[in-house]
Formats: structure tokens, C-alpha cells, sequence
């Protein structure tokens, strides 16, 4: 399960700082959780953060004041997030708003709109610290990233650790392909703040959504925006786009990629057509290909 990070582990100050001073002092030493020196002064800093039980009021305030002003703002990728640093670079901070079973928020939304009961891993690490509120509470899980190809239905070989709740004051790692969690609406209202690493090669990893009672890998959730602008581009008839899927279905570094190829490929074919893409694919010798491949000819045959 993710770390908890103990305040005896930190060497930082406890005083109270503003979003703007956590930014600065982690940009000025940099953010890389795989260094343990690096990851406890960024959680220094971010307890630092949330010893301020000011900053975030006067920030929703004022997004509520300025908002009509401020459209072109960056502000969220869901409905919970309130961004305390601009994107960009190797980290940002942010806030996350966890709605309870009785708010109207909740209800209007959907417990989807905020992944609770969603078993996910992620594929970057972040240092996440409750910040308002009793806390949300997961389920965990451990696997290793390494051992698995990424096939849908895949065993995912998940070892369950424990049931526990984001409880103010308190700090955890979460590790990027390491840990899986299912998270449960929180008792009342509350709020984390993150410290969200970025590393480049990020796109290129996969994060998944696994099937916890079967064990099994149940989806793929980090398709990027190049797998989109390929499959767009092949279903519109380009034939330059054409050329391009059929390279990276064979040469791509990416195991993803060459499987997005495949299916944008797949996608302007007939039935026959696919059976003998999926086919060819069978014998890549590319385990995702191949795993993916066998499972949609399974699908073809059932039709």
C-alpha cells in the first residue's frame, strides 16, 4: 500500500506557508519521488501547506469572485480539482474535493465522476496529505507492474494489504505502477492536497482498472492523445495515416501503440478483414499484441 510518511521523517520547518512559497521551494530543488531525499522535502513542504488552514478558502472565494474573468485559466481535469500551481515542468499541486454519499454534488455527479469504487493503479507517483474532513477511505492493493502485459481479462496478480482512511495530518506516497486502491466516499465533506510528479515518459506507461473479485486487468485508463489523433486520422480514409499505423503496428517502441495501430487498422475493416489482421497480429511476437490479438478473434469467432 502506499507509504505513510511519519513527521519525525521530516526535516522541514512546521510553520505555515502559502501554495506559491511550496511551489517555489520544490521547483528551486526539484521534485523526483524515486530519491528519498527529494520525496521528504517535498512532503515537508506540502505538510508546510497544509498546516495553512486559510490558503484554500481564499482561493475558492476567489474563484467564485473572478471566475467569469479568468476562463482560459487551467483549472481541473475533473469535477474535485482545484490546481495550486500552473501545469508544466516535472510537478504540480492540486486539491481534491471528495464529496460524501449526501451532497448534492455526489448525487448530480455520480460516484464515477470522482473514481470511488474505481480499482486503479496510477502511473506517475504523487504525495497526497489530508488536508479537511474525516477522509476518504481505500481498499489496497499491491502488484508488480513488470510481470503483467497488459492484456484485458490478464491475470493481475494482486495481493490485497489493507482498509485504511486519509486521516487529517496524515501523509502517504503513492507509488506509480505499485499500488492499487479503491477508494469509498468519505463520511462527511473533505479535501487532500497533492503533490503530482509529471516525468516525460509518463504517456508512454500505462494505468490500469483491474477486476479485484477476478484478479484480473479490466481496462486500460491513460490513453494519450497521440492513440486518438491515429485512429481519428485512419478512419477518415488517409492514406498517409494508413501507411503510419501499419509502421507502428510493426516497429513502434510502444507495446500500446502498436496495439492502438491494430485496432485503428481494424476499424476500416470488414469482418474477414479483421479476423486476418488479428490473425497476423497473433504471431507479432509482442506479448500485449499477441494476448489482445488472440482475445479479439475470441470475439469474432462469437459473433
Amino acid at each position: 500500500m502506499p507509504r505513510v510518511i511519519e513527521p519525525h521523517e521530516l526535516a522541514t520547518a512546521d510553520a505555515p506557508c502559502e501554495p506559491g512559497d511550496c511551489f517555489e521551494a520544490l521547483e528551486a530543488a526539484g521534485f523526483d519521488p524515486r530519491d528519498e531525499g527529494s520525496l521528504l522535502h517535498a512532503a515537508g513542504w506540502l505538510r508546510r501547506l497544509g498546516a495553512n488552514r486559510e490558503f484554500l478558502s481564499r482561493l475558492l472565494l476567489a474563484e467564485l469572485r473572478d471566475r467569469h474573468r479568468e476562463q482560459d485559466r487551467a483549472s481541473a481535469y475533473g469535477p474535485q480539482v482545484v490546481m495550486l500551481s500552473e501545469l508544466g515542468g516535472e510537478f504540480f499541486l492540486r486539491a481534491n474535493i471528495w464529496p460524501s454519499r449526501d451532497e448534492h454534488l455526489f448525487r448530480a455527479s455520480g460516484g464515477s465522476s470522482f473514481v470511488y469504487e474505481l480499482p486503479h493503479d496510477h502511473n506517475f507517483d504523487f504525495i497526497t496529505y489530508g488536508y479537511f474532513g474525516p477522509g476518504y477511505v481505500s481498499d489496497y492493493w499491491e502488484y508488480e507492474y513488470e510481470a503483467v502485459a497488459g492484456a484485458v481479462g490478464e491475470p493481475a496478480g494482486l495481493t490485497f494489504v489493507e482498509r485504511a482512511q486519509l486521516t487529517p495530518g496524515k501523509l502517504m506516497h503513492y507509488r506509480a505502477h505499485r499500488d492499487v486502491h479503491s477508494q469509498l466516499p468519505p463520511e462527511a465533506m473533505s479535501v487532500s492536497l497533492n503533490v503530482m510528479h509529471a516525468g516525460g515518459a509518463q504517456g508512454w506507461t500505462d494505468q490500469y482498472r483491474f477486476d479485484t473479485t477476478n484478479n484480473r486487468i479490466d481496462g486500460v485508463l491513460s490513453a494519450g492523445s497521440s492513440e486518438v489523433f491515429l485512429r481519428i486520422a485512419v478512419g477518415l480514409g488517409c492514406e498517409e495515416a494508413c501507411d503510419l499505423a501499419d509502421h507502428f503496428a510493426r516497429h513502434h517502441p510502444s507495446d500500446r501503440m502498436r496495439l492502438t495501430a491494430l485496432e485503428a487498422q481494424a476499424g476500416v475493416l470488414d469482418e474477414a478483414g479483421r479476423d486476418a489482421l488479428w490473425a497476423r497480429a497473433e504471431t507479432s511476437g509482442n506479448r500485449l499484441v499477441a494476448m489482445e490479438a488472440r482475445r479479439r478473434r475470441v470475439v469474432l469467432e462469437a459473433v
